[in-house]
């Protein structure tokens, strides 16, 4: 009886039709840096050759298109499209993606292990590869609360899932540097597999001590200086592009003759918006080819480096054996995409998903804000705690820790608009403690209202921020009374709000309904006076402990 194989080995051979051949296209080889000009065929979703094939079941004419391995994303967060797993497929897939690789620790900073298998389950059976590390700081740091935890037994149990590719992102280098035998614990539970990093300023020895420490990659850096010394130490230099992070361009000069097999591209967090009407990794590329980083490196930095270093099986390159996971482009230059292919079968054409999906959210992520009655009393600000405020920078989540000489009236810190002097408030929504943490905010620059999320990385709570107290308020309970979202409140008014109904941070629409909702909110945000390209996708990294220098969590003001 003939096996798959036997019969692979036959049409290879030219001794028997391919399943499907793509003839007339220019193959980008990213093994060698050339672009070939061959037909590629195909035999049960894989390639068994490329070259002068002929004979196939069905062929298709790619006309002179290019023909490259489907991108894949080194590093990404899906939680952060607003989308829900199955809507998130198709936002990407159109854009030529072929595999993610995704840490879901915010899932998992509100519902646990739970909300992490919810997405696993929730990926299979999809046009696309959806990798997955085991979030590794649930919660962030002991410096925010969170809805849940992420045992080293969680970890260990998650790791034995076959989509696991590794531990996510050790966010909590302090306690690396410090020796918490905690996470000594989760390293060791991981042993053998990839670790990834998360260092944002570490360098020198400090940079030492957390790489001997097993982490073996960083899309953090925002400086030449940093992203240098990381991959000095060997590690792979992811560069990110997201939506409100952008520290691509910052790094190019890093990817050289001798580095660019240990660099790859990540988007982090890239919204809804962003997906739709910009792309993903096929506007990455477009964005480094132009600023001079040469096409067919660029691509095998999108692909083959991404695969290598997470240890995906047979995938990354258009070469026989490997999966046929393709992307037809017209161009090299704007990678406009033509057709995108999924272990043989179209996925995507023309920028429309070939597939139908449907979303089956699991009960445990609904109703997940569980807030206390916010007091207004909770809302003023001392004159000491306003002594510091968090300097913000569009377009970066590092933040500055600056000292001011508050507005005080009474025995109270108030707003100051002169000086961009706003409130920074975050009240916990998991367990209805009480907790609420209010500080300064320079950079934002609204003028009237307060904006409020329940996106607010890692834990998730509600975040605001605002120029008075009762609009703030206003805006977190309306957040709260939708079970998550966003509100933007002016004058004791509601004039823009979007519900998040799954575990507060995501959306139960369409990706077209959800982009325009958010894309209508942020244009809300900055009628309001905002300076900053994305607020609402700033304001959701304003409690994030583990980023210097500066935030403000339910716990209060930190500084790092």
């Amino acid at each position: 009886m003939s096996t798959a194989w036997q019969r692979a080995l036959r049409v290879a051979t030219h001794k028997e039709p391919a399943d499907l051949l793509l003839r007339g296209g220019r193959v980008v080889n990213v093994f060698t840096g050339e672009i070939d000009h061959a037909n590629v065929a195909i035999v049960n979703g894989k390639i068994v050759g490329v070259g002068d094939y002929a004979n196939a079941h069905q062929t298709i004419d790619l006309d002179g298109s290019f023909l490259a391995p489907s991108f894949i994303d080194g590093h990404i967060h899906m939680e952060s499209s607003l989308l829900w797993v199955t809507e998130f497929a198709r936002a990407v897939v159109p854009h030529g993606t072929g595999a993610v690789v995704t840490d879901p620790h915010e899932i998992a900073n509100v519902a646990g292990l739970a909300g992490f298998e919810a997405f696993v389950t929730a990926s299979e059976g999809l046009p696309v590869g959806i990798h997955f590390t085991v979030p590794s700081c649930v919660p962030a740091s002991p410096f925010e609360t969170a809805g849940a935890e992420m045992s080293t037994a969680n970890i260990a149990d998650a790791l034995k899932n076959p989509q696991v590719v590794g531990l996510g992102e050790m966010m909590n280098f302090p306690g690396v540097l410090a020796g918490d035998i905690g996470i000594r614990a989760k390293l060791d539970a991981a042993a053998g597999r990839r670790i990834d990093g998360h260092a944002p300023g570490v360098t020198g020895r400090n940079l030492d001590a957390y790489a001997l420490s097993g982490m073996t990659s960083d899309h953090e850096s925002t400086g030449l200086e940093e992203g240098r010394q990381k991959l000095e130490r060997g590690m792979m230099l992811m560069l990110r592009e997201g939506s409100t992070e952008h520290n691509m361009l910052e790094l190019l000069p890093l990817v050289t003759d001798q580095t660019y097999p240990r660099c790859c591209f990540a988007s982090d967090d890239r919204d809804c918006s962003t997906l739709l009407y910009e792309g993903h990794l096929d506007a990455t590329l477009r964005k480094a080819v132009a600023a001079g980083l040469d096409p067919v490196r660029a691509v095998r930095m999108a692909t083959f480096n991404v695969a290598d270093y997470w240890r995906l099986d047979r995938v990354g390159a258009v070469a026989p054996g490997y999966w046929a996971n393709l992307v037809v482009l017209e161009d090299l230059t704007e990678f406009t995409v033509r057709q995108v292919f999924f272990q043989g079968d179209l996925a995507a054409e023309n920028g429309k998903p070939s597939f139908e999906t449907s979303a089956d959210v699991p009960v445990v992520l609904r109703n997940t804000v569980n807030m206390k009655a916010l007091e207004p009393a909770q809302l003023k600000l001392t004159p000491q705690v306003a002594s510091q405020a968090v300097g913000i920078t569009d377009g970066q989540i590092v933040t500055r820790l600056l000292g001011v000489d508050p507005k005080v009236q009474g025995d109270e810190a108030i707003v100051d608009l002169e000086r961009d002097l706003l409130k920074l408030v975050c009240v916990e929504r998991h367990h209805a403690t009480g907790n609420v943490g209010v500080g300064y905010i320079q950079g934002f620059g609204l003028k009237r209202g307060a904006l409020a999320s329940s996106i607010a990385h890692d834990a998730h709570n509600i975040v605001a921020v605002g120029v008075n107290d009762a609009d703030i308020q206003l805006a977190v309970e309306t957040v709260a009374a939708t079970q998550g979202g966003l509100a933007a409140v002016a004058e004791g008014e509601l004039i823009a709000q979007m519900a998040l109904p799954i575990a507060g941070i995501l959306s139960d629409k369409s990706l077209e309904e959800t982009a325009a909702l958010y894309h209508q909110i942020e244009e809300t945000a900055r009628g309001l006076g905002s300076t900053l390209s994305s607020p609402f996708g700033l304001l959701a990294f304003m409690a994030l402990s583990v980023i210097p220098e500066a935030r403000v969590t339910d716990q209060g003001f930190v500084t790092l």
